[in-house]
């Protein structure tokens, strides 16, 4: 990932693009202040969904789960 080095005044008179151009790419900007490293600014990356819950309202739950029999759903060979 390349790295953008900026000092704080230029980042301030030009920081909607240099954000849309960390937003497009794999680029990293470090914002320096007196030549020191003060801030760095990273493309968003969403985190991943949590497996629990994720079924929530899309799932009916029709008798019982736990305790079950299928000898009805069964035909007996005689």
């Amino acid at each position: 990932m390349a790295s953008l080095t900026v000092p704080a005044s230029e980042f301030k008179a030009r920081c909607l693009r240099l954000l849309e151009e960390v937003a497009a790419g794999d680029k990293t900007l470090v914002i320096t202040k007196r030549g020191r490293p003060v801030a760095r600014v990273l493309p968003f990356q969403p985190s991943p969904r949590p497996l629990r819950g994720s079924w929530k309202n899309s799932v009916r739950i029709r008798g019982d789960i736990v305790h079950f029999s299928v000898a009805d759903e069964w035909e007996a060979n005689q």
